[in-house]
C-alpha cells in the first residue's frame, strides 16, 4: 500500500482532522502533541513518532548531484523528494533504484502522476495543501493505486471430496464487491480467486465482508508480493483484493474464523501452469470466471474456466526467493 503523508505546516486543525478522517498514514506538523489530541497516526516532527534529519529525509531535486544525495539518504529511511519545476524524469530515475521515495504534490493530478512512474511508483506521496477537499481527493487516488495482477483463464481438471479438515474465513473491514476476490491456492506458484460471499443464498445471509478463502495450510496471496498461510492471519494484517479486471486494493482483516468442515480439492491447468486449492465443500464457496461472475464449488464442473493468477514459486516467510524448491 502507498504511504499517503499530509504536510500540515503551518499547523490547521481543520486539515488534520480531514487527513485522520481520510486515512493518511502520516503527518508532518511542528508539533506532534497538537496531532495526538485528535487521534493515533504516525507524526514526523521533532517531538513526533519519526524525527526529520533522522528517520525522514527532506531534499529539492535541482540537479545530478541532488539525486544522488537523495538516493543516498534512502539507505538509510523515506526521502521526501521535491523539484522548484517538477518533472517524471528525475522521479523515474529514483524510483527506479529506490522503494523509500516519497513525492511531495500539491493535487491529485500529481499525485497520480507520482504513483504511476514506471508503474511501479513512488512509495508514496506527501500532500500539501490548504483544501480539505484536496486532501480527500488524493486520499481516493491513493486507494485506487493497487498494484496490478496478471490474471489468467484456468481449465479445471479435477473436483474430488477430500473428507474433513479445517478450513479459514477471513472477515475483512471491507464491504467486497460481486466479481472481487482473493487469490488463494495449495502452492505459493498458483492461486485461484476465490469469491467473496455477497451473493443471496437460500441458506444463508450474504456476508460481503467474508471470503471463505480455503483450507489452513494454503497461501493466500498479499500486497507487495507477499504471500501467508491461511492459518497465520490475524487481526489487523492487510490482504489483497483482486477484481476479475486484474486491479487490486488492500482490506484490513477484521477477524478470522476457522472451524472443521468437509473440504473439496479443485485442481485447473492453463497451457504452462497447474494450480489446486482445498476449500470447504458447500455452497457458498464460489470461484470467479472470465467475466466476473461467480461459480459455486458445488455447480463447477470439469471443463469450466475460472480465474486464477500465477506467481514465482519458493517462498521463505512469504518472500519470494531464488531458489530450489518442488511445490506439488
Amino acid at each position: 500500500m502507498k504511504q499517503f503523508w499530509v504536510d500540515i505546516r503551518p499547523w490547521r486543525k481543520d486539515l488534520a482532522t480531514t487527513a485522520l478522517e481520510s486515512g493518511a498514514d502520516a503527518l508532518i506538523v511542528e508539533d506532534a502533541e497538537r496531532v495526538r489530541e485528535l487521534g493515533r497516526v504516525t507524526t514526523i516532527a521533532e517531538n513526533g513518532d519519526l524525527i526529520p534529519g533522522k528517520d525522514i529525509f527532506e531534499i529539492e531535486i535541482v540537479d545530478k548531484e541532488s539525486e544522488e544525495e537523495a538516493l543516498r539518504l534512502s539507505r538509510d529511511g523515506y526521502v521526501i523528494v521535491r523539484t522548484r519545476d517538477w518533472t517524471v524524469i528525475p522521479l523515474e530515475n529514483l524510483v527506479a533504484q529506490s522503494d523509500r521515495i516519497v513525492a511531495a504534490v500539491a493535487n491529485a493530478e500529481g499525485a497520480k502522476v507520482a504513483l504511476t512512474v514506471l508503474e511501479r511508483g513512488a512509495a508514496g506521496i506527501l500532500l500539501s495543501t490548504d483544501d480539505p477537499a484536496e486532501i480527500r481527493r488524493v486520499a481516493s487516488v491513493i486507494a485506487g493505486a493497487g498494484e496490478e495482477v496478471p490474471l489468467v483463464p484456468f481449465e479445471v481438471t479435477r473436483i474430488v471430496p477430500v473428507g474433513m479438515g479445517d478450513r479459514v474465513c477471513v472477515d475483512t473491514c471491507s464491504i467486497l464487491a460481486d466479481g472481487e476476490g482473493m487469490l488463494v491456492g495449495n502452492t505459493s506458484s498458483a492461486f485461484l480467486m476465490v469469491h467473496p460471499e455477497t451473493l443471496e443464498n437460500p441458506y444463508v445471509a450474504p456476508r460481503p465482508f467474508r471470503v471463505n478463502a480455503g483450507a489452513v495450510h494454503a497461501y493466500i496471496l498479499l500486497p507487495g508480493g507477499k504471500t501467508a498461510y491461511l492459518a497465520d492471519l490475524a487481526v489487523g494484517d492487510r490482504v489483497l483484493v483482486a477484481e476479475h479486471t486484474g486491479t487490486t486494493h488492500d482490506a484490513v482483516v477484521g477477524r478470522v474464523k476457522i472451524e472443521r468442515r468437509p473440504l473439496l480439492l479443485v485442481e485447473a491447468k492453463t497451457d504452462d501452469a497447474t494450480v489446486s486449492l482445498v476449500l470447504q465443500n458447500a455452497e457458498t464457496i464460489r470461484l470467479v470466471r472470465e467475466d466476473g461472475t461467480a461459480v459455486s464449488v458445488a455447480a463447477l464442473a470439469v471443463g469450466d474456466k475460472v480465474l486464477g493468477s500465477v506467481a514465482e514459486g519458493g517462498r521463505h516467510f512469504g518472500v519470494a526467493v531464488k531458489e530450489t524448491i518442488l511445490e506439488k
